[in-house]
This record gives C-alpha cells, structure tokens and sequence, in this order.
C-alpha cells in the first residue's frame, strides 16, 4: 500500500511541477509582469485549475504517507530494535594502559642504536 501512494505520489509531484512550468506568468508576484490596473481576480483558466487539484492530491498523499509511516512504525522504538549492547561493550576486559616503558626512549645500556646503522 505505502509504495503504490509513494508511486502515485512521485507522479504527482512531476504533473505538478510539469504543469507549473507550462503556465504563463501573469501575475506579478515579485512586482514584474503585467496586470498593472487590474482590479480583482482574473479568471480560472483549466491550467491554473489543474494546478489546483494537482497541488490538492500531493499534499493528500503527503498526509497519507505520513499516517502509513506511523502506523508502520507505531509502538516499536528505534531503541528496541538495538540488541542489548553492542558486541564490543559486552567484553569484560577494560582496556589496559600501554607500557610506559616501551614508550621512552632506550637507556645508555642498551644494545638497541638511536640511529639506524648503514651496512
């Protein structure tokens, strides 16, 4: 059910955006375009009119979408779909500190060059 709304939704929103694209500009919504002493509403022309249902039926398949989702997803929490914890916090063992020893650098006595010899 959801992806034949979801279908007749996408198709929807192309009609729609197809027929917005058609239509003329008459009406001057940024100050431009013509209708300069016109008083009152033009009249409804079939383009103008099947925007309006187009617009209509996509935001009815948007509500629809929406109550599909929910009713989907109702009573069960993204938490409950988690295991427990993840694998590796279930590990007893706390990382240990590295060695503090191996970090420094080697004593006089050692054997071990501070500098690579060349052979």
């Amino acid at each position: 059910m959801e992806n034949v709304v979801l279908i007749i939704h996408l198709i929807l929103a192309l009609g729609l955006i197809g027929v917005v694209l058609l239509q003329r500009s008459e009406g001057g919504g940024l100050g431009i375009g013509g209708g300069g002493g016109n008083s009152g509403r033009p009249a409804a022309t079939p383009m103008s009119k099947l925007t309006w249902l187009l617009g209509a039926a996509f935001v009815v398949t948007s509500i629809t979408l929406t109550i599909v989702s929910a009713q989907k997803s109702a009573g069960v929490s993204v938490l409950d779909r988690l295991t427990a914890s993840p694998p590796a916090l279930n590990q007893n063992d706390a990382p240990t500190a590295p060695d503090l020893d191996n970090l420094l650098p080697p004593s006089e006595g050692d054997n071990t060059p501070l500098v690579p010899t060349v052979d």
